[in-house]
Order: C-alpha cells, then sequence, then structure tokens
C-alpha cells in the first residue's frame, strides 16, 4: 500500500498540489494527455523548475487563453464535464468527490442546493484542471493513502466576487472543519477552496507524518514569495514502516430515547453509505428510568458535514458529541481460501510481534454455510486455519 503525506505548512492549493506531484515524479506529458480528455480548452498548463527562499520546486501553472471560458459554472455542468470524459473510472470518481466536498460547502455558505451552487472563481478553466489534474495524479503515482498535517490557512483578508472576506475565506472554513488548522505566517490567503477540498476528501488522517519509508519527495510552489518561509507544498511518498496503522478520527454519538427501533438498520445503512467506518448501538437507561440506545459513529474527519445531517435528519436527536479519537490498526490484506463448503474471502491481519490473524468475512461465510446447511462456527473456524496456512 502506497501512502503519501502532503505537508501544508504554508498551506495548499491546486496548482501546489499540482506542483508537488509533478516534482515527484508524475510526468508532465502524461497529466497533459489525460487533461485533453475533458471538454475543456482555452489553456495551457505550463511546468517550471523554480525556488521559494532559495528550496527548489516545481511550479505548475494554467495559462488561460485569450477568449477562454472563465465564467460561473453549475456543479451539475461540472459533474457533466467529468463523466463524459473518457478519463479512467478512479479518476473520475476523485474528481467527482473533490468537487462534490466544495459544492457541498459552497450550498451551505449560500443557503442554496448542491445541484444549483455555482462555482465563481472555483469553477474556471484553472480549478477543473487543478482538481481533475490532482485525481489524475493520485491514480499515476499509484497513491493508496493520504495523510495530511495541520493545515495552515493563513490570515488577513483575500479580494473576491463576493467583495474583501477574511481568510480563511467562509468556504475555505467550512470545508476544513473537523481537520486541524493555523494561521500562521504573513497575511495573505495560504489555502484556497480548491486546496482545501483537496485535502479533505483525500485525507485518511491528519497530524504529524506517519512512521514511512519515503521513496519519492516533491515540493510544489505557490504563486507568492513569503516573506517568512518557503511557499512551498511538500509531498512524501513511500510505505508505512510500522506494521501498525495510527489515524485520528472522530466518533459522534447521540442518546435516542424516542425513535422507532424499526429504523435502525435503514438508518445504520445510510450512514455507511455517508462514510461512517463503523456504526453501533448499545442499549442504556437514562434519566427518569427511559430506555434508549446510544449511537455512536466513527468517521474520517472529511466526512463530519454529512454524517451530521443524517444524523439530525433521520433521527429523533436534537445533538450531537463530537470527540477525536485515534486508531490504530493492524495492516491487512483479503485472501481467498478453499473450503469444503467452497471459496470464502477472509482478512489477514500483520501482528506487530510476527505472524498474522485470520478474520472470515462474515457475509462470505453466511453465505457458503447456508448453500451447504453447515454451521456457521465449523465454517468460520475452518477458513480461518486454511487462511493462515495459506498465509505461511
Amino acid at each position: 500500500m502506497t501512502l503519501a503525506y502532503l505537508e501544508a505548512y504554508s498551506g495548499i492549493s491546486g496548482d501546489m498540489t499540482l506542483g508537488a506531484m509533478v516534482d515527484a515524479g508524475l510526468d508532465v506529458e502524461t497529466l497533459r494527455s489525460q487533461l485533453a480528455r475533458l471538454s475543456v480548452d482555452g489553456y495551457t498548463l505550463l511546468s517550471e523548475k523554480t525556488k521559494r527562499k532559495g528550496i527548489a520546486a516545481t511550479k505548475v501553472t494554467v495559462r488561460l487563453e485569450q477568449g477562454a471560458h472563465t465564467g460561473h459554472r453549475h456543479y451539475p455542468q461540472i459533474m457533466d464535464i467529468i463523466k463524459r470524459s473518457d478519463l479512467d473510472p478512479k479518476v473520475k470518481e476523485i474528481a467527482s468527490a473533490i468537487f462534490t466536498t466544495l459544492g457541498l460547502a459552497e450550498a451551505a455558505v449560500h443557503n442554496t442546493t448542491l445541484e444549483k451552487v455555482h462555482f465563481h472563481e472555483v469553477g474556471a478553466v484553472d480549478s477543473i484542471v487543478d482538481i481533475v489534474g490532482a485525481a489524475i495524479g493520485f491514480c499515476a503515482l499509484g497513491i493508496d493513502e493520504v495523510v495530511v498535517s495541520a493545515v495552515n490557512t493563513g490570515h488577513g483578508t483575500v479580494a473576491t466576487e463576493h467583495g474583501l472576506l477574511p481568510v480563511p475565506a467562509p468556504a475555505t472554513a467550512r470545508i476544513l472543519m473537523g481537520v486541524p488548522t493555523y494561521a500562521s505566517g504573513p497575511a495573505v490567503e495560504l489555502t484556497t477552496p480548491t486546496g482545501a477540498s483537496i485535502v479533505k476528501t483525500m485525507g485518511a488522517a491528519f497530524g504529524p507524518q506517519p512512521s514511512m519509508t519515503v521513496r519519492l519527495l516533491g515540493c510544489g510552489a505557490g504563486g507568492k514569495e513569503l516573506e517568512d518561509r518557503p511557499n512551498i507544498l511538500r509531498l512524501f511518498i513511500g510505505e508505512r514502516s510500522s506494521l501498525l496503522a495510527r489515524e485520528r478520527l472522530l466518533e459522534i454519538s447521540t442518546n435516542i430515547d424516542d425513535m422507532n427501533p424499526q429504523g435502525y438498520p435503514g438508518l445504520s445503512d445510510k450512514l455507511f453509505a455517508g462514510g461512517a467506518l463503523d456504526v453501533t448501538l448499545a442499549p442504556v437507561l437514562m434519566k427518569k428510568g427511559r430506555p434508549a440506545h446510544i449511537l455512536t459513529v466513527l468517521i474520517n474527519p472529511k466526512d463530519r458535514m454529512v454524517v451530521e445531517k443524517i444524523i439530525l435528519e433521520d433521527t429523533t436527536s436534537l445533538g450531537l458529541r463530537i470527540v477525536e479519537v485515534e486508531r490504530v490498526s493492524a495492516q491487512r490484506r483479503m485472501v481467498e481460501v478453499q473450503t469444503s463448503c467452497g471459496p470464502v474471502l477472509v482478512k489477514l491481519a500483520a501482528l506487530p510481534g510476527g505472524g498474522e490473524k485470520a478474520a472470515p468475512e462474515f457475509e462470505s461465510v453466511r453465505v457458503a454455510a447456508a448453500a451447504t446447511n453447515t454451521p456457521y462456527d465449523t465454517l468460520y473456524w475452518e477458513a480461518a486455519r486454511l487462511a493462515l496456512r495459506q498465509g505461511r
């Protein structure tokens, strides 16, 4: 599994992301040829070596041609541009997810729906190129997991079509809810809505660089020279050097004592579809002896807005408790074993002290056991033994 760490101590923007990817080894001609599959023209993608405070970096610029369309675009229009392209499905999935993150924030800022959101600067050609280009880069570099540092937003004010706004701009501030942020350095905008959307969508965890063996390193240059620091985004690419993955997650919980329990299975399905990593219900007794349930949902910070909305709209809850937690998990891989009842999928997890632990997949065991009229536990332990033997 290839891990990427984005160090945003000078903030992050779309062009800084592309610059870091090209600097780390993404072939710029590959990037150009892939972007040409979009029905977007009127621009030239430039890449040049430069320096920021004496530090070598790559600056990627989207230069608009005279007469190129730079006006407003609505969310459905952008989704259609991506959908109609013949880009790799994974690239389209990532690019669409990044724009959706951005669209949800813009909808909240302007009190409208996602379908009615029209992007201002963000909907211009250069931003479409930045976001789709970043999706191309994540796939071309084989990145499976992204961890992001705390994000420096900058401070001061920024000029927009809505007038002079404080930094971080409203959309940026909303996107970065649930993400560790701070403001340091000169009074300028360091993190743009595009950059914020990239880290919020792709970041599986936020914080210090995890234990990893780095094999590629890229520096993407920002457009400004800053007085007190090199204006660069650093991208580290490699593999985890520990068998245990550590990540910062959010745990959302609420007590519910007045909801029809028949609604819980559908709620659980909807939460998982919205990005939940785990959903649990625990029976409790509340004040005055009322029986109730504690609903607990584990999520990545980037999915916070979606999950909060689901819980508040689909349950009787009027308030949520949210705490940051650290999850430690063993690296695992999926194998298929041939049991006496047919093929069964099993997760094999590497243990810190050596060896592996087997965990047969529930649904896979259930289906095979039912098809052959075999007790579930009998097949479960057979599959576990075969997987451990196969893994040696």
